[in-house]
C-alpha cells in the first residue's frame, strides 16, 4: 500500500501557478524589443525551464507589447519566481540588474486572473485590442504540440480563451476593435487625411501586416506594394488586398515611391536603416513620408526619426489613440471584470476539487497501509482469535479510518480555497506526505 501510494503522489499535478513577465507598462520597447521570444525561442525557452527543474509546466506569451513565462512550479514554490527571473534574464543575455524593476511577478489567482485579463484585451495597450487572444491560443498551442503543458496550464489557458471569446461577445470591449494595426492606419490618416489618393508600402506578411493592408484597402489607398523576404508570402497576401508583390531585396529601389511604410517583420532584423531612408529622402525630394514600425523588436532604425519630413512612429507612440479608444469602452471593463472574476472562481473551484481529492487519497493511502501494518503486527501476538476474528478486527479498523477521515473531508472540501491550501499544507507536513512525493 505505501509503495502504490508513493505512485499515486508523483502522478498528480503540483496546483500553483506562477507567472513573471514584462509589458508595455513595465518596460519601455527599447527593453521589451530585447526580451521578446520568437516561436522558436519561446518552445526552447520552455523546454529549458522543464529540464533545469525550474518548473513542470511551462507555456511562453510573447507579442510585440508582452514577454511572460507562465509555469507550475516544479520544486521550491517560494523559490520558483526568482528562478523563473533569473532564467528569464539569462536566456536574453541580460545581467538581472538591466530588468531593473522592469519584471513583475504573479502567483496562484493573481497569475490566473492576469491571463485571463491578457486573453480579454484589458490588459492591452489598446483596449480589447483583436489580436491578443488569437496570441494567447497560438502560444498555448505551440506548447501544447511540444509536450511543455499539463493538467493546471491546460486547465488555466483552456479557460482563459474561453474567458476571451465570453468577454467578445457579451460586453462592447470587443466592439469595433482597435488593434495596433488599425491604430496605424489611423495615425496615417492624421498625417495624410484622406487616403485615395496615396501610396503604401507594407513590409512583412504575417498576420498583422495583412491587417494593415486590410485596413488601407478599406479606405481607398491607390497602390499597396506588398514586400516579404519569402516572395511567395508576399504574393499570397498581395493577391488577397489587391496590391503588387515584391521580394525583400527589392526593398531600397522601392523607397522612393510610397506615402506610407509600414514594418512588421519578425525575427529582430532592421530592414530601413537611417541611411537607407537619407537617400530615398534625397531621391524623393525631401516629399513627406510616414513609417510605423509595429516590429518588436523594431524593424526600423529609431535615429531615422531625425530625418527631414520624415514622421516615425513605433508602438509605444500608440498612446493618444490607446486613451481614445480606452474612453470608448472603459463603460464595458466591469463587465468584462464580472466575466472574468466568474471564471476565476471556477478555476479556483477546480484546484480546490482536484487538490482535496489528491490530499484525501494519499492521506487515506498512507493511514490504511499504516493501519495494516500495525494491526497484522499486534494480531500476530494474539494466536488465539480466530480468522474469522482477524477479518472482523481488519474491517473495523478500516471503517473507523474512514470515519475519522469522513468530517475533515467534508471541511476541507467546503473551506475558502485560502484556507484550504494552508489547511492541506499543514496536513501534508503532519502526515508526512511531503516525505512520499520525494521518495
Amino acid at each position: 500500500m505505501a509503495s502504490n501510494s508513493a505512485a499515486r503522489a508523483k502522478a498528480m499535478p503540483r496546483m500553483r501557478v506562477a507567472l513573471i513577465g514584462c509589458n508595455h507598462r513595465s518596460a519601455p520597447v527599447e527593453l521589451r524589443e530585447r526580451v521578446a521570444f520568437t516561436p522558436e525561442q519561446a518552445a526552447r525557452a520552455a523546454e529549458e525551464l522543464r529540464l533545469l527543474g525550474i518548473l513542470e509546466e511551462a507555456v511562453v506569451v510573447s507579442t510585440c507589447n508582452r514577454s511572460e513565462l507562465y509555469g507550475v512550479p516544479a520544486a521550491s514554490e517560494d523559490a520558483a519566481p526568482e528562478a523563473m527571473e533569473s532564467f528569464f534574464a539569462g536566456f536574453h543575455k541580460l545581467q538581472p540588474e538591466e530588468m531593473n524593476g522592469r519584471l513583475y511577478r504573479h502567483a496562484d489567482a493573481e497569475a490566473v486572473r492576469h491571463l485571463f485579463r491578457v486573453a480579454s484585451g484589458l490588459d492591452s495597450m489598446l483596449l480589447g485590442e483583436a489580436e491578443i487572444l488569437g496570441q494567447v491560443r497560438d502560444a498555448y498551442g505551440r506548447a501544447l504540440d511540444q509536450g511543455s503543458t499539463g493538467p493546471v496550464l491546460n486547465r488555466l489557458f483552456q479557460g482563459a480563451l474561453e474567458v476571451g471569446k465570453r468577454v467578445r461577445t457579451e460586453t462592447e470591449v470587443g466592439a469595433r476593435p482597435m488593434s495596433v494595426a488599425f491604430a496605424g492606419v489611423k495615425l496615417a490618416e492624421r498625417v495624410f487625411g484622406n487616403l485615395s489618393g496615396h501610396e503604401a508600402l507594407i513590409v512583412g506578411a504575417g498576420a498583422v501586416a495583412e491587417q494593415v493592408a486590410e485596413h488601407l484597402r478599406h479606405r481607398g489607398i491607390a497602390r499597396m506594394v506588398v514586400v516579404n523576404r519569402s516572395p511567395e508570402r508576399a504574393g499570397e497576401l498581395a493577391r488577397r488586398v489587391g496590391a503588387d508583390a515584391a521580394g525583400l531585396e527589392s526593398l531600397d529601389s522601392l523607397l522612393s515611391t510610397p506615402d506610407i511604410i509600414v514594418t512588421s517583420v519578425s525575427g529582430g532584423e532592421t530592414v530601413l536603416s537611417c541611411a537607407k531612408l537619407e537617400s530615398a529622402m534625397d531621391a524623393r525630394s525631401g516629399r513627406a513620408l510616414f513609417l510605423v514600425d509595429l516590429g518588436v523588436p523594431r524593424n526600423i532604425e529609431p535615429s531615422a526619426a531625425a530625418l527631414y519630413n520624415v514622421f516615425l512612429y513605433n508602438v509605444d507612440d500608440l498612446g493618444e489613440i490607446v486613451e481614445q479608444n480606452k474612453l470608448a469602452r472603459e463603460a464595458e471593463i466591469p463587465r468584462a471584470e464580472a466575466i472574468i472574476t466568474e471564471q476565476l472562481a471556477k478555476f479556483e473551484a477546480w484546484q480546490r476539487g482536484v487538490e482535496a481529492v489528491a490530499f484525501l487519497d494519499r492521506l487515506r493511502d498512507r493511514l490504511h497501509a499504516d493501519r495494516q501494518a500495525l494491526v497484522r503486527q499486534r494480531l500476530d501476538a494474539m494466536p488465539q482469535l480466530t480468522p474469522e476474528d482477524r477479518q472482523r478486527i481488519l474491517l473495523i479498523t478500516e471503517e473507523l479510518i474512514d470515519e475519522i477521515l469522513r468530517r475533515p473531508e467534508e471541511r476541507l472540501r467546503a473551506g475558502r480555497f485560502e484556507r484550504r491550501l494552508e489547511a492541506i499544507q499543514v496536513l501534508r507536513s503532519l502526515f508526512g506526505l511531503d516525505e512520499i512525493d520525494k521518495e
